[in-house]
């Protein structure tokens, strides 16, 4: 089971990925929304915002996410850190259930290019 130190480095590290194909995805740059990931094997949540092509993530909080976020992710630590390391595809993993992702409609177009 994945930690909190290792859920906060995938945070940091899909960051650093989104930043560095920003020009590629052609979507991040402009775009603003808060964010909220409950890891649900921890039963944590990370909140923060999505802001020009990265992800400013604040501490974790327990339990589920104390405010409705723009975007709300939902997963365990380890599908998490899987997704973020390239060995599980996000469509599928969403698919399935194992990821639960919420927005509005045009900001599930606009992560479709990003993730």
């Amino acid at each position: 089971m994945a930690t909190k130190e290792e859920c906060r480095g995938a945070l940091d590290k899909l960051s650093g990925n989104l930043a560095r194909t920003d020009g590629e995805a052609g979507g991040a740059a402009g775009f603003d929304r808060s964010l909220s990931c409950h890891i649900t094997d921890l039963d944590v949540t990370f909140t923060g915002r999505l802001v020009d092509g990265r992800i400013e993530v604040a501490d974790p909080a327990p339990g589920p996410p104390p405010g409705k976020a723009q975007i709300r992710l939902a997963m365990t630590g380890d599908d998490l850190v899987a997704l973020v390391d390239g060995e599980l595809d996000f469509a599928r993993a969403w698919g399935s259930g194992r990821v639960r992702l919420e927005a509005g409609f045009r900001d599930l177009l606009r992560l479709r290019s990003l993730l």
